[in-house]
This record gives structure tokens, sequence and C-alpha cells, in this order.
């Protein structure tokens, strides 16, 4: 079997692990919200009408922040429609997804949501067919604690405290000929610009993200951002990157790769937001929200969301069945994102329920993971303290797009006060395993708590209503200490998490 071979140290730290990382996405759209977490005739829907089964998910999935409430939903969306007496609110067409929107949830009822399950709400606003008024009069229904006309309107309508949101998207991939609104760097740069000042004239503690390039194969990427940051640097405090894949033509070795492609968004748009910082001499470094990633079968939809009948409410849109192998390209964008925690600040995996999302639903029915849950939700576990620069060698090979493709990947945290450490592993070779070994010579005495691994001879495998614990993590027996090393053995197409603890053996050895 062939080794490969991983070495870290301590001392050799990238960043402390953000808990924004494990952020999540809900739009509007299909039965994500209707359906998906609200429908008041379920039997687990609680006084609210909020499926209890879909909260305890959620929590599981140990989701930190959720992007709301779009998407391309956004560019459409007036705020106020979705406050007040839900008798008195209007429905309206939804352009972006060709649907019928009822209001019945709005920024209240979310924001009430996200504390049912302990997440940190991260709001969008509506830059494509709205602008600036409309951001800083959210912002203050949101946010101003009493004594204004919004505020007020806000506590006379049951939020007496304020929602507190701190973290707020200025638009959505203006970019996109889809998107309504859409437009050019410029423009957009100098509409983002005017919004963000005046939305830091609100409330300067709040953090504010301009939109980056709706994906790599943009014709203006790179480009786009140069321009929208000059614009909004002195304002904003990151920019946004969006990414999804898929298996495309049966090649399961290039999908398994996806990752790398990852890695040439962030360092690209990094590097851009770098030459920007030292041409206007600025000394603030922007960061990165990473606020959409996923696997995502958008090649499958086109058609049959051309020929779909429009104008109806929470229709099912984008309700991929994910597989083995899009779990571990799931887990192995999560390795990337940790990696380059120094910079990726925020990052939400799109979206949370039914549309391209870990947690399925049948209306009236069940609630299950998906296998794309289980590295998401494992990571977000054990991941803490700080991450460590990994140096890996392992072999290699070639895709279309990418000459050296590493079978291995790796990432580690480190939580040093609390003396654990946890790895994440992925194998991408599609027959062969690999055994891993990891020096741990300069880590404090270890032993191991648990090691766990999504893995299956069938990597199309997948979960389903009929039959929804086909897949899960299982315990990975080979993994074992040796004279100072982790030693695992990692199945074909594969992701694994092992977590380490050194509490308590000082005292066991005395």
């Amino acid at each position: 079997m062939t080794i490969t071979n991983i070495s870290i140290d301590p001392r050799d730290v990238v960043a402390p692990v953000s808990r924004r990382t494990f952020g999540s996405f809900v739009e509007h759209m299909g039965r994500c919200v209707y359906d998906g977490l609200y429908e008041p005739g379920h039997p687990s829907a609680d006084d609210h009408g909020f499926r209890r089964d879909v909260i305890e998910l959620v929590r599981e999935l140990g989701v930190s922040t959720i992007r709301y409430p779009g998407g391309n939903f956004v560019s459409g969306y007036r705020w106020e429609d979705g406050v007040g007496p839900r008798d008195e609110r209007p429905a309206r067409r939804d352009l972006a997804w060709r649907s019928v929107e009822t209001n019945q949830i709005g920024v209240d009822e979310f924001a009430g949501w996200c504390r049912l399950v302990d997440a940190e709400l991260m709001l969008a606003v509506n830059l494509g067919t709205r602008g600036v008024l409309e951001a800083v009069e959210l912002l203050e229904y949101v946010n101003h604690p009493a004594g204004t006309r919004l505020s007020d309107w806000r506590v006379s309508n049951g939020a007496p405290e304020p929602h507190d949101v701190r973290m707020w998207c200025l638009g959505n991939e203006m970019d996109g000929s889809w998107q309504l609104g859409a437009m050019s760097a410029d423009d957009y740069g100098t509409l983002a610009a005017r919004t963000a000042a005046a939305m830091k004239m609100a409330d300067p503690s709040i953090e504010l993200v301009a939109c980056g390039s709706s994906g790599s194969a943009m014709s203006t990427f790179g480009a786009w951002e140069r321009t929208v940051l000059e614009r909004t640097y002195e304002h904003v405090d990151a920019i946004s990157c969006h990414a999804y894949y898929q298996e495309r033509d049966g090649d399961l070795a290039a999908f398994l790769a996806s990752s790398l492609d990852m890695e040439h968004v962030i360092e690209t748009v990094v590097a851009t937001a770098d030459h920007v910082k030292h041409t206007l001499r600025q000394t603030k470094t922007i960061m990165i929200s990473f606020d959409e990633w996923n696997v995502w079968y958008y090649d499958q939809h086109v058609e049959r969301e051309r020929d779909r009948e429009p104008w109806t409410i929470a229709p099912r849109l984008l309700e991929d069945v994910y597989s083995v192998a899009d779990a571990v390209v799931v887990g192995s964008l999560l390795i990337t994102l940790l990696r380059h925690s120094d910079r990726v600040r925020s990052a939400s995996m799109a979206q949370l329920v039914n549309v391209i999302a870990p947690i399925m639903t049948q209306p009236g029915g069940a609630a299950w993971r998906q296998t794309i849950f289980f590295p998401f939700a494992t990571t977000s576990r054990l991941a803490s303290g700080e991450v460590l620069r990994a140096s890996i060698t392992t072999d290699s090979y070639a895709t279309a797009e990418w000459n050296e493709v590493p079978y291995v990947d790796a990432v580690v945290t480190y939580d040093a006060p609390a003396l654990e450490a946890a790895v994440f592993l992925v194998n991408r070779h599609l027959t062969e395993s690999r055994t891993v070994s990891i020096d741990l010579e300069r880590v404090p005495a270890m032993r191991i708590v648990e090691a766990l691994t999504l893995s299956d001879p069938d990597p199309t495998a997948a979960n389903t209503l009929e039959n929804p614990d086909r897949v899960s993590l299982a315990p990975n027996a080979s993994a074992r200490l040796d004279a100072g090393r982790l030693l695992i053995d990692l199945p074909p197409v594969s992701w694994s998490a092992i977590a380490l603890s050194g509490a308590g053996l000082d005292a066991m050895a005395g």
C-alpha cells in the first residue's frame, strides 16, 4: 500500500479556525423555506410553523452562520413585504426563479429561527432593483434598539429586541446576466461604495461584503474584483467568492480534483485584493467570504427548469441527490477552506434544506441527511483552535485541467489549551487505498478519540426517502499510534476525520 507522509508543527500556524467557515445559505427558492424549514401542518411543526425535525438536523449539522434571503432572489426582493401581520403580506412574482413568493416568512421570523438553531444571521441587501435608501432602512429596522419609525415598527411586529445582524452582503452576483439589475463592475462598485458608506454611517461596527465574481469561469473574473475593490475598499471588509462543482462526462477523477479550482479562486482573489491594497496605499486587508459553494448538478437542471410550469408556490427546484463521491468532494472543499483560514473568514455551503442541500424533507413526512451532511457536520464539530500548516508528501495524477492532483489531501487543526487535535483527510484514488503516516513528534502526547471514514464500494451510493441511511460515517479501525506517528488506511474515494486528545494523559501516566 502506498504511504503518504504528513508532518506538522504546532508552531507553524496558518490562522485560528473561524467558526464562520461553517456557514450555510437559505434562499427563498424552491422548497428551501416553504416545505423545508417552514411547514405549519407538519406533525413536528412548532407554534411558529417551523419543523422541529429540521431544526434538530440543522443543529447536528453545526451551522454557524446563515446567509439570507438570497441569492438571485434578493435582487427583486422588497423586505417590507415580509414583515407585519401575515394576512396582510402581499404575494408577489419572484422573477429569479419564476415562482410565487407568499412572504409568509420574512426577516423577523427567520431571525427567530436562527436563534432556535444557534446560528448567526447574515443578511443580503437588494442592489439589483433597489439601492442605498432601502439598505439603510433595513439596517435600521433590524438593528436599531427602538425610538425610530422603523425600529418601532419591528417592535410592534413582535420583535422587541434588535436582531443585531453583524454581516451584510451588498447584493448578489451582480456580474451575472441572469441577475435582475445586472451591471458592470464600475456601476456596481460605485453603487456598492455609496451603499456601504451610508450603512457604516448608520452603524460603523457592521461587516460588509462586496460582490465578487459569480464564478471563475466568468470572462471578467479577476478584473471584476479589481474594479469593485478600487471603488469600495475603504468601506468594505470582505469580498465574496462563489463556486459550484459537478461531475461531467463520467470523469470521476477530474471531479475529485474540484478543490484545486477552489484553491485557484481563493489565491486569485487574494492576489487581486492585495494588489488593490498596495495600489491604494491602504493598511486594511480585505478578507474573503466564500458565501456560495457546493456540488450542484446544474447541467441536469437547465432543460427541466425551462419546461417547468412557472408562477407556482415552492416548486421542486434543484433537489440534487448526493452520492458518496459528492460527499468526498465536499469534504475536500472544506479542507481547502480551512487551509486558507488566514483569508477565508466566512463561508456558506449553498443551500441548507432541499435545494442543493445536506438536508432533505418530504412534505408531511420525514427529514433525512444527504451524504454531504456528514463531512460538514463532522468538520464543524471537530475543528477547533488553530489551523496548522501541513507538509504532505504523496503521489499524484493528472486531469485535463490539472497536471498534478495529489491523491491525498489533508488539513490539521490544533487546540493547544484544550490539548485537542483533528485531522481531516481525503483519498482521491479511484481504486487503491492509501496509508497515511502523520508525524506527531512535536505534538504533546495524544490518544485517538475517534476515527471516522465515509466511503462505499459504490461511489454513486446515496441516501433517499426510501433508504435514508444507505450511506453514513463508519469507524475506521485502522487508525493507530506508533512511535510518535499517527497511521490510518484510507479506502479509495473516501473522506476521513480523526479526533485526538491529550487531556488527562499526564494524570494517567502519574
